[in-house]
């Protein structure tokens, strides 16, 4: 019998330690660490700034991460928020820009590398069966969540 449940969770996970190798690697050039590469993703994303909230949301990533995350960026420079200010927005500075283009070419080759033998629609495929999983699992989750 196929072992469903482990070649599912045991990819997954072999992938996002991957990932995470990947972006400290990536990382190193610019002293920053992964949570700081999706922070600065997602604020490149957002052009008018986002919340600490929203990017706890996004991130995946608690209060105290994130909080260690914009302190770092901030004292770097990435960044320009008053910390002082509840639900100040948050909005990358001129060398914030020019580390997430940094960040955006080096993505764009690890998923190049990710996916290279994949045609343009097996990888279509695969990430829409990829966010329908997710979904399901969030969906799943949350029905556990209401039934406890």
């Amino acid at each position: 019998m196929e072992k469903i449940f482990e070649t599912f969770t045991i990819t997954i996970l072999k992938i996002n330690k991957l990932v995470q190798k990947i972006k400290h690697r990536e990382m190193r050039e610019y002293g920053l660490q992964c949570i700081h590469v999706m922070c600065i993703y997602y604020l490149q994303e957002n052009k008018k700034g986002l919340t600490a909230s929203e990017l706890m949301r996004l991130t995946f990533e608690d209060k105290a991460a994130i909080s260690r995350a914009l302190k770092v960026l901030k004292e770097k420079g990435f960044i320009d928020y008053d910390p002082k200010t509840y639900n100040a927005p948050i909005t990358l500075t001129a060398e914030g820009l020019k580390v997430a283009e940094g960040i955006d070419e080096k993505a764009e080759r690890a998923v190049k590398g990710g996916s290279a033998d994949m045609s343009d629609e097996q990888r279509d495929f695969f990430y829409t069966q990829l966010q329908t999983i997710a979904q399901n699992l969030k969906n799943y989750y949350e029905e556990m969540e209401k039934n406890d």
